[in-house]
């Protein structure tokens, strides 16, 4: 039993700590963020944060990764037909998360997105290397749908790049419409 609580107190600290960088992230500019601020903001020890990072870099290295894989996890729930209303509620559901989180809206805006950017589509490369893997295109090639899929990863990423520079003035829902369209002209079209 001594175990499984310790497993709890360091995954509410780890949470704890990843809170505490958000409301930071707010605040101040990602490169001027420092253990100090985080600690202060998550109400923990020093030696707790360094009992689950190294320092601010490798915090950001785990919350990218975080990110990605939520990125990700989304994306593999997404199992379009000839559905706008499937595409529209996947699409909300991305820009909803883009601006619930701010280090990924923080990314988006900024050059030091330029990174995570690359690490993302290093990352997405493999995913549509297994989409098209597992699809079997009718008047396309395996080739032509991988290059769509990436096309289609590639716009959505700079609508979001674009909303988020402009600071979600646009609302969350117009914004889906937009990548709906994209979405419902362009790939399924292709995928059939």
């Amino acid at each position: 039993m001594q175990h499984g609580i310790q497993d709890e107190r360091y995954y509410v600290a780890d949470e704890a700590i990843c809170d505490a960088f958000f409301l930071v992230l707010k605040e101040k500019d990602l490169d001027k963020i420092t253990v100090s601020d985080v600690i202060k903001k998550a109400g923990i020890v020093r030696s707790t944060f360094y009992n689950h990072y190294e320092n601010i870099p490798a915090l950001v290295t785990s919350i990218e990764d975080k990110t990605i894989d939520d990125i990700f996890s989304l994306m593999k729930t997404f199992h379009p037909k000839n559905d706008t209303d499937i595409c529209k509620s996947f699409f909300v559901t991305i820009c909803d998360y883009t601006m619930n989180n701010p280090f990924l809206a923080n990314l988006l805006r900024s050059p030091r997105g330029n990174k995570f950017l690359e690490k993302a589509l290093t990352m997405f490369h493999r995913y549509v290397a297994e989409v098209t893997q597992n699809t079997t295109p009718s008047c396309h090639s395996k080739e032509e749908l991988s290059y769509m899929v990436a096309c289609t990863i590639g716009s959505t990423l700079g609508v979001l790049h674009k909303w988020t520079k402009d600071n979600f003035t646009v609302p969350a829902e117009a914004v889906a419409d937009i990548l709906t369209q994209a979405f419902t002209a362009g790939m399924l079209p292709f995928m059939s």
